[in-house]
Protein backbone atom coordinates (compact mmCIF):
# COMPACT_ATOMS: atom_id res chain seq x y z
CA UNK A 1 0.00 0.00 0.00
CA UNK A 2 1.56 3.04 -1.12
CA UNK A 3 1.67 5.67 1.89
CA UNK A 4 2.34 9.64 2.15
CA UNK A 5 5.83 8.57 3.03
CA UNK A 6 6.20 7.27 0.09
CA UNK A 7 4.72 9.40 -1.92
CA UNK A 8 6.94 12.37 -0.84
CA UNK A 9 9.99 9.86 -1.49
CA UNK A 10 9.07 9.58 -4.60
CA UNK A 11 9.17 13.31 -5.52
CA UNK A 12 12.49 13.99 -3.95
CA UNK A 13 14.74 11.20 -5.98
CA UNK A 14 17.99 12.24 -6.86
CA UNK A 15 19.39 12.25 -10.37
CA UNK A 16 15.38 11.39 -12.01
CA UNK A 17 14.90 11.95 -15.79
CA UNK A 18 11.62 12.95 -16.02
CA UNK A 19 11.61 12.60 -20.01
CA UNK A 20 12.09 8.92 -20.43
CA UNK A 21 9.13 8.38 -17.92
CA UNK A 22 6.54 10.70 -19.66
CA UNK A 23 7.52 9.01 -23.10
CA UNK A 24 6.17 5.86 -21.87
CA UNK A 25 2.94 7.60 -21.99
CA UNK A 26 2.49 10.03 -25.11
CA UNK A 27 2.78 9.11 -28.95
CA UNK A 28 6.49 8.90 -30.03
CA UNK A 29 6.29 11.72 -32.22
CA UNK A 30 5.54 14.11 -29.65
CA UNK A 31 7.93 17.23 -28.73
CA UNK A 32 8.74 18.18 -25.15
CA UNK A 33 10.39 21.86 -26.40
CA UNK A 34 8.50 24.82 -27.63
CA UNK A 35 10.02 25.45 -31.48
CA UNK A 36 12.56 27.91 -31.38
CA UNK A 37 11.46 31.38 -31.27
CA UNK A 38 7.90 30.01 -30.00
CA UNK A 39 7.16 31.85 -26.00
CA UNK A 40 4.65 29.13 -24.47
CA UNK A 41 1.94 30.05 -21.92
CA UNK A 42 2.25 29.19 -18.54
CA UNK A 43 0.11 26.91 -15.91
CA UNK A 44 -0.08 25.33 -13.13
CA UNK A 45 -2.10 22.35 -11.79
CA UNK A 46 -2.52 19.95 -8.69
CA UNK A 47 -2.38 16.52 -8.26
CA UNK A 48 -4.05 15.99 -5.29
CA UNK A 49 -3.80 13.48 -3.08
CA UNK A 50 -5.91 12.11 -0.26
CA UNK A 51 -6.55 8.78 2.17
CA UNK A 52 -9.69 6.20 1.07
CA UNK A 53 -11.16 2.89 2.54
CA UNK A 54 -8.21 1.48 -0.30
CA UNK A 55 -5.07 3.21 -0.19
CA UNK A 56 -4.69 7.04 -1.26
CA UNK A 57 -6.30 8.67 -4.49
CA UNK A 58 -5.13 11.56 -6.81
CA UNK A 59 -7.99 13.45 -8.10
CA UNK A 60 -8.88 13.90 -11.95
CA UNK A 61 -11.26 16.08 -13.52
CA UNK A 62 -13.36 15.60 -17.00
CA UNK A 63 -13.65 18.69 -18.66
CA UNK A 64 -17.05 20.03 -19.77
CA UNK A 65 -17.22 20.22 -23.87
CA UNK A 66 -17.47 23.83 -23.80
CA UNK A 67 -13.98 24.62 -23.18
CA UNK A 68 -12.11 25.98 -25.92
CA UNK A 69 -9.00 24.13 -24.85
CA UNK A 70 -8.27 20.15 -24.44
CA UNK A 71 -12.07 19.85 -24.29
CA UNK A 72 -13.66 16.85 -22.61
CA UNK A 73 -10.32 15.47 -21.64
CA UNK A 74 -9.61 14.02 -18.21
CA UNK A 75 -6.78 16.11 -16.57
CA UNK A 76 -5.83 17.51 -13.06
CA UNK A 77 -7.66 20.65 -11.68
CA UNK A 78 -5.47 23.80 -12.51
CA UNK A 79 -5.35 26.34 -14.96
CA UNK A 80 -3.52 29.61 -16.85
CA UNK A 81 -1.12 31.40 -14.52
CA UNK A 82 -2.17 34.57 -13.88
CA UNK A 83 0.55 37.66 -12.70
CA UNK A 84 -1.09 38.24 -9.31
CA UNK A 85 -0.17 34.14 -8.73
CA UNK A 86 3.01 34.49 -6.47
CA UNK A 87 3.78 30.84 -7.57
CA UNK A 88 2.69 28.43 -9.88
CA UNK A 89 1.93 26.72 -6.57
CA UNK A 90 -0.45 29.55 -5.90
CA UNK A 91 -2.10 29.04 -9.83
CA UNK A 92 -2.73 25.59 -8.83
CA UNK A 93 -4.31 26.14 -5.63
CA UNK A 94 -6.29 29.01 -7.12
CA UNK A 95 -7.74 27.16 -9.82
CA UNK A 96 -8.76 24.19 -7.47
CA UNK A 97 -10.44 26.23 -5.73
CA UNK A 98 -12.32 27.86 -9.19
CA UNK A 99 -12.97 24.71 -10.43
CA UNK A 100 -13.54 22.05 -7.61
CA UNK A 101 -14.79 24.52 -4.61
CA UNK A 102 -11.87 23.32 -2.93
CA UNK A 103 -10.61 26.10 -1.13
CA UNK A 104 -8.90 23.69 1.66
CA UNK A 105 -6.40 25.74 3.81
CA UNK A 106 -5.15 22.21 5.35
CA UNK A 107 -3.69 21.01 1.77
CA UNK A 108 -0.38 20.75 2.45
CA UNK A 109 2.28 20.80 -0.46
CA UNK A 110 4.32 18.00 -1.04
CA UNK A 111 6.37 18.89 -3.83
CA UNK A 112 6.01 18.90 -7.59
CA UNK A 113 6.31 16.95 -11.26
CA UNK A 114 8.49 17.94 -13.74
CA UNK A 115 6.93 20.89 -15.66
CA UNK A 116 5.97 19.54 -19.21
CA UNK A 117 5.32 20.90 -22.63
CA UNK A 118 2.14 20.79 -24.42
CA UNK A 119 2.15 21.03 -28.21
CA UNK A 120 -1.07 21.88 -29.23
CA UNK A 121 -2.10 24.41 -26.68
CA UNK A 122 1.49 25.54 -26.18
CA UNK A 123 1.36 26.15 -22.52
CA UNK A 124 4.01 24.92 -19.95
CA UNK A 125 2.67 23.14 -17.23
CA UNK A 126 4.18 23.08 -13.96
CA UNK A 127 2.34 20.43 -11.30
CA UNK A 128 1.96 20.85 -7.66
CA UNK A 129 1.78 17.71 -5.83
CA UNK A 130 -0.74 18.17 -2.39
CA UNK A 131 -2.75 16.64 0.43
CA UNK A 132 -5.20 15.91 2.40
CA UNK A 133 -5.78 13.69 5.42
CA UNK A 134 -9.53 13.13 4.59
CA UNK A 135 -11.60 12.97 1.36
CA UNK A 136 -12.25 15.85 0.17
CA UNK A 137 -16.08 17.22 -0.48
CA UNK A 138 -16.69 18.74 -3.77
CA UNK A 139 -18.62 21.28 -5.88
CA UNK A 140 -17.35 21.90 -9.14
CA UNK A 141 -17.80 24.65 -11.20
CA UNK A 142 -20.39 23.29 -14.24
CA UNK A 143 -19.08 26.07 -17.05
CA UNK A 144 -15.59 24.13 -16.59
CA UNK A 145 -15.78 20.45 -14.94
CA UNK A 146 -18.14 17.65 -16.14
CA UNK A 147 -17.03 15.02 -13.62
CA UNK A 148 -14.93 14.42 -10.83
CA UNK A 149 -12.81 11.00 -9.65
CA UNK A 150 -10.27 9.43 -8.31
CA UNK A 151 -7.61 7.18 -9.51
CA UNK A 152 -6.23 4.69 -6.23
CA UNK A 153 -2.30 5.54 -6.18
CA UNK A 154 -1.96 1.66 -6.14
CA UNK A 155 -3.73 1.42 -9.48
CA UNK A 156 -1.60 3.43 -11.18
CA UNK A 157 1.31 0.88 -10.93
CA UNK A 158 -1.02 -2.07 -12.42
CA UNK A 159 0.19 -2.94 -15.58
CA UNK A 160 -3.26 -3.83 -16.75
CA UNK A 161 -4.54 0.06 -16.81
CA UNK A 162 -2.21 0.80 -19.77
CA UNK A 163 -3.80 0.31 -23.10
CA UNK A 164 -3.15 2.11 -26.44
CA UNK A 165 -4.85 2.98 -29.75
CA UNK A 166 -4.65 4.45 -33.07
CA UNK A 167 -5.81 7.48 -33.93
CA UNK A 168 -5.82 10.56 -36.12
CA UNK A 169 -4.00 13.78 -34.37
CA UNK A 170 -3.66 16.88 -36.21
CA UNK A 171 -3.62 14.50 -39.60
CA UNK A 172 -1.72 12.08 -38.76
CA UNK A 173 -2.26 8.51 -37.95
CA UNK A 174 -0.61 7.47 -34.49
CA UNK A 175 -0.02 5.14 -31.94
CA UNK A 176 -1.74 6.69 -28.60
CA UNK A 177 -1.02 5.03 -24.90
CA UNK A 178 -3.68 5.79 -22.00
CA UNK A 179 -4.45 4.80 -18.49
CA UNK A 180 -7.98 2.97 -18.31
CA UNK A 181 -9.49 4.58 -14.93
CA UNK A 182 -13.32 4.78 -14.47
CA UNK A 183 -14.64 4.06 -17.61
CA UNK A 184 -12.37 7.11 -19.20
CA UNK A 185 -8.96 6.94 -21.37
CA UNK A 186 -6.42 9.70 -20.13
CA UNK A 187 -4.02 10.36 -22.55
CA UNK A 188 -1.97 13.16 -23.58
CA UNK A 189 -0.79 15.51 -21.14
CA UNK A 190 -2.26 14.07 -18.18
CA UNK A 191 -1.23 10.53 -19.29
CA UNK A 192 2.36 11.93 -19.17
CA UNK A 193 2.46 13.58 -15.90
CA UNK A 194 1.28 9.92 -14.63
CA UNK A 195 3.51 8.54 -16.28
CA UNK A 196 6.38 10.33 -14.38
CA UNK A 197 4.71 9.84 -11.09
CA UNK A 198 4.53 6.09 -11.72
CA UNK A 199 7.81 5.62 -12.59
CA UNK A 200 9.07 7.44 -9.53
CA UNK A 201 6.85 5.45 -7.25
CA UNK A 202 8.32 2.55 -8.60
CA UNK A 203 11.64 3.48 -7.94
CA UNK A 204 10.41 3.68 -4.15
CA UNK A 205 8.28 0.28 -3.31
CA UNK A 206 9.41 -2.17 -6.27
Amino acid sequence: MITFDDLCAALYLPDFDPVPAQMRMVPATRRFTPPVGVTPRQAGVLVLAYPDSDGLHIVLTRRTESLRSHSGQISFPGGRHSPEDISFTATALRETCEELGLCDPDIRILGALSRLYIPPSNFEVYPTVGALDAPPRFSPNPDEVAEVFSLPLNDLLDSRIKHSEERDILGLRMTVPYYAVRGHKVWGATAAMLSELETRLRAVVD
